[in-house]
């Protein structure tokens, strides 16, 4: 619930400094059980996903099923309309477009001693993005982080998106499928 503030009012200061102690996430809290779920995983691997993604996402995995199969994206990836399609491509140009402009460049040059100086840009060899999933479809965060990442040089990069009680958003695997070529 959005609360609206005015530095005019004559209670602001008070009201103000109650909004800024109201309880919120603690960082020890979220930071404590992230630990918990990372140690988790490797401690015992994909059986801890397996079981996180049950407690999480109300979704029965095996090792099998823990990836969708090529054919399981091809089938998602026919649902989506032409012009959904065609607004998530238009996305990609532009998002790829943008990033390529903004990308350093490499620089060497000798100084008036002989020294060789500079700098190089290199990519990381593999990035994992998150997508958020559940009850709202992100895939604007899979153009936005996956482009700039195959624009940079990443050569491998996985993505997570949950998908609670099983259900898959197209959307999202062909913002995948589109950020990777």
């Amino acid at each position: 619930m959005p609360v609206f503030l005015n530095t005019a009012d004559a209670g602001f200061e008070a009201a103000f400094q109650a909004l800024l102690g109201q309880k919120r996430e603690e960082a020890e809290d979220v930071d404590q059980a992230v630990a918990q779920i990372i140690a988790d995983v490797r401690a015992r691997g994909d059986a801890a996903v397996i079981d996180l993604t049950a407690r999480f996402d109300r979704l029965v995995l095996t090792p099998r099923t823990l990836a969708f199969t090529p054919a399981e994206i091809e089938a998602e990836i026919a649902k989506v309309p032409p012009e959904e399609r065609a607004a998530l491509e238009l996305a990609a140009t532009r998002i790829r477009a943008y990033h390529e402009r903004q990308k350093p460049q490499d620089e060497s040059w000798t100084d008036a001693i002989g020294a060789t100086l500079g700098w190089r840009w290199t990519p990381v060899s593999a990035a994992g993005l998150y997508v958020p999933g559940g009850t709202a479809s992100y895939p604007s965060s899979v153009l936005m982080n996956a482009i700039p990442a195959k624009v940079a040089g990443v050569k491998r990069l996985v993505i997570a998106c949950p998908t609670p009680d099983g259900k898959v958003n197209p959307l999202v695997l062909l913002a995948a499928r589109i950020a990777s070529t």
